[in-house]
């Protein structure tokens, strides 16, 4: 039976500008439509971004755009006097070029009095103190990954894949590496055997010949004293480039990491059609899963002109080749670095200590037989944040008892202890200039907030310093006395915030202000969060959008949203990542449709377990969570599972086809957005983690992919593809279509658009999609209708 209909072009319309009074309650000037809300950012603002303060405390930088900023307008850098009721201000031009460098990242001094940077593409040294800038460089070449010495003598930066040194006392620059394309020469072999022998005899019997030999001998000393005095050739392999640079306080060595690209891997190639030339023009973007990936190494360089020793940072790795690593930083006497690694499998991680010498010691080993932790912070858990502590000990992050919390132990190896535990996650971890105190991220208030705490680097109780239920990303000043806070609420968008670092703050002096008043007209609401009963026993959190709530009437019907990305975090008390889709649940709810926000299992948020309960099955427990949530829906709302639609865009799109294809009578309708169809099809870091390699592990990508359960379809279907997919790439899509269309499905539509990339960033495009969506709940499962029969299989 078949329940897509054509839509005339007034049923579109009025779908698009659609306002119901229910949905209003009782706010007038608030446009309720599809097409107003997925303006976006244009209504609810701009969140403020890298937010930085001045070197003297008295100015707060951030990247931001005031109300009802044109969508396509790309953020402008601002400033605002750290001081309640100031205005921010936007930059001039002038004022970026000079601005820039003060808020930069970059490497600092022991006494963090002065920092080096690059800024676009030159080096600067920011004096902290006085709030002064001194420009090192201005070349047509780029300086990168500056690192300033201890004493802030001088600094060690990156041109053209070299090493270099700027002395600040007297200005003078000097080359420390020779990088040269490899292999290394090998003395010449070519007079041994016969040939040495005639070479012998030559100079034995001519005078001639040998006063050559003394003269060539003579040159090749003179040679070699001056190659004495240079750097030593560093031999990379063809392509290899220098990527992070971390030198010892005292300039006795250097920690470097580099990165090899797979030269025989293929990149896709992502076509687009409407292209300024009229031509076809193609885009050559990532390869897909277990195809050759690209590699690096880390190396110890003892200094001046030391010998290059190449790490083995993998023990179990003889390629040597981790799936990325990085340098943590030296201790203050300079004799040790920090090395952070991740095997090819991402099943083991690695946290060591290198001297000078190059002796490499393993402070700690995390295993896990899915994959180890390895975002950093943002909203989810700090699987890889470390750094020095003072003297010989070392700080980290693990999911060693399941979830992610803070660690230290000796950089000699042993003498680990846990410093934060429970069933909460460390989302982020700063450490005070005086390296007496840690400033964390956390949710150990709950698992919907994200709170700052303090606490001793000896461990202890923590001090919560934000009180305020939401999420805060907070950003000490220079004396560590006031905090500049990002902060939202789960119906209040991301807004900057000034208060003081003391315990339990609630004076908070707003800076920005960023949604319009027009959005403010209206009453958003805060959604509740319920526990949905799993069928393995686990409660599952989620939010949900009543009807009631916006003074509409429900229509016994209800849609599940499913977030995308798979590990990330969506139930919780601030603002979601997903704006567009909260404010359009408010608008299935405003039509009678109860709307459930899941976070399913592979979210973030809920530890190691919850994480990893995807391993070599994604469409299996996360797909059952929504399969439990149809059920809660059943059990407490009276909602028939026919009645319930599904959609979401990326991870959630392919949950929404698995949902359609192996759960038909669970479900009455779906959309599913930018979806991945097949995940041999995506990318290698990502999917490898999860799924192991199709090559290696062809039952977890068969049971995991949609398009083998294709002929499971029974309920009608939206699909929606940008064209210019460079993450799922619009392939993917193609592909299942094709398999529907040899299937002999019916109940399917494809939507396609041609200058979208995987996130939509044209409001029409946003509006079109939208549209498209309710009209599907609308036509399918708005009214009751009659059963139907389903048939599920593999082909």
């Amino acid at each position: 039976m078949t329940y897509f209909r054509t839509i005339s072009l007034a049923a579109l319309l009025a779908a698009l500008w659609a306002a119901p009074a229910a949905a209003q309650n009782g706010q007038n000037t608030f446009d309720f439509s599809i097409a107003n809300i997925m303006r976006g950012p244009e209504l609810y603002g701009r969140e403020p971004q890298r937010v930085r303060w001045s070197a003297d405390g008295k100015w707060i930088y951030f990247y931001w755009n005031p109300p009802g900023t044109k969508w396509s307008e790309p953020l402008w850098p601002h400033r605002v006097r750290a001081q309640a009721g100031a205005t921010p201000e936007r930059l001039t031009e002038a004022q970026v070029d000079s601005a820039g460098p003060l808020f930069a990242d970059g490497s600092y001094t022991r006494d963090r009095r002065l920092k080096a940077v690059a800024y676009e593409g030159d080096l600067y040294v920011v004096d902290m103190r006085l709030a002064t800038v001194r420009r090192l460089t201005q070349t047509v070449g780029v300086e990168t990954t500056p690192a300033i010495t201890a004493d802030g003598s001088g600094v060690y930066f990156v041109r053209d894949n070299n090493i270099y040194f700027v002395d600040l006392a007297r200005s003078l620059v000097s080359q420390i590496t020779d990088v040269r394309t490899g292999p290394a020469p090998r003395e010449d072999s070519a007079y041994t055997g016969q040939r040495g022998v005639l070479r012998s005899q030559q100079r034995e019997l001519f005078d001639a010949v040998r006063e050559r030999s003394r003269l060539d001998s003579i040159s090749r000393s003179d040679r070699r004293a001056h190659e004495a005095r240079q750097p030593k050739p560093l031999y990379l392999a063809k392509d290899e480039r220098v990527t992070q640079l971390n030198v010892s306080p005292n300039g006795s060595a250097l920690v470097l990491v580099t990165s090899v690209p797979a030269t025989t891997a293929r990149e896709t190639e992502v076509p687009q059609y409407v292209t300024a030339s009229g031509y076809t023009e193609d885009l050559r973007v990532r390869t897909k899963v277990g195809d050759d990936q690209a590699s690096g190494r880390v190396a110890l360089v003892p200094l001046p002109g030391g010998d290059v020793q190449w790490l083995k940072v993998i023990p179990t790795d003889t390629a040597r080749a981790p799936a990325f690593a990085f340098s943590a930083g030296w201790n203050d006497s300079g004799t040790a670095a920090l090395l952070v690694a991740v095997a090819r499998d991402y099943k083991s991680r690695y946290v060591h200590s290198v001297s000078t010498t190059g002796a490499l010691t393993t402070i700690d080993v995390l295993r896990d037989t899915a994959w180890v932790l390895t975002g950093r912070g943002g909203g989810n858990a700090c699987g890889l944040c470390a750094g020095w502590l003072d003297g010989d000990r070392v700080w980290f992050t693990s999911e060693a008892d399941g979830f992610a919390h803070v660690y230290t132990a000796s950089a000699k190896g042993g003498d680990k202890r846990q410093l934060t535990s429970g069933k909460w996650e460390v989302l982020d971890v700063a450490l005070s200039a005086d390296r007496r105190t840690f400033f964390l991220t956390s949710s150990e208030n709950s698992p919907f907030d994200a709170q700052l705490y303090r606490m001793s680097v000896a461990g202890g109780p923590r001090t919560r310093v934000t009180t305020q239920a939401g999420s805060h990303q907070s950003a000490l000043s220079p004396d560590e006395q006031w905090i500049a806070d990002v902060y939202s609420f789960s119906n209040k968008p991301p807004e900057l915030y000034l208060a003081r670092n003391q315990p339990g703050v609630s004076d908070m002096a707003r800076l920005t202000s960023s949604p319009t008043a027009d959005w403010q007209s209206f009453k958003w609401l805060a959604p509740q969060i319920v526990w949905i009963n799993a069928s393995d026993g686990v409660k599952v959190p989620a939010r949900i959008y009543k009807p009631a709530d916006l003074g509409a009437r429900g229509n016994g019907a209800a849609v599940i949203f499913v977030h995308g990305a798979g590990y990330l975090h969506n139930v919780h008390n601030f603002w979601s990542s997903y704006s567009r889709e909260y404010m359009f649940n408010h608008f299935l709810a405003s039509r009678g449709y109860i709307v459930l926000d899941i976070d399913y299992r592979g979210s973030a948020g809920y530890g190691r377990d919850w994480r990893t309960a995807i391993y070599r099955h994604m469409g299996g427990r996360d797909l059952q969570d929504q399969v439990d949530g149809t059920r809660y829906l059943e059990k407490e709302l009276g909602i028939s599972p026919e009645r319930v639609g599904i959609y979401g865009g990326s991870y959630g799109g392919f949950m929404t086809l698995m949902a359609l294809f192996t759960e038909p009578s669970r479900f009455g309708a779906g959309a599913a957005l930018r979806s991945v169809t097949d995940w041999a099809h995506y990318n290698h870091q990502y999917t490898s983690q999860i799924l192991n390699t199709p090559d290696k592990d062809s039952v977890a990508y068969r049971q995991s992919s949609p398009i083998y359960f294709a002929a499971g379809l029974a309920d009608p279907l939206l699909m929606a593809h940008g064209m210019v997919d460079v993450n799922v790439h619009f392939q993917d899509i193609v592909r299942l279509t094709q398999k529907l269309v040899e299937l002999g499905k019916s109940d399917w539509e494809l939507a396609v658009y041609p200058v979208e990339d995987h996130g939509f960033v044209r409001p029409d495009s946003w509006t079109d999609e939208y549209t498209r969506i309710f009209k599907l709940f609308e036509r399918t499962i708005a009214a009751p209708r009659e059963a139907k029969t389903t048939s599920t299989g593999r082909q």
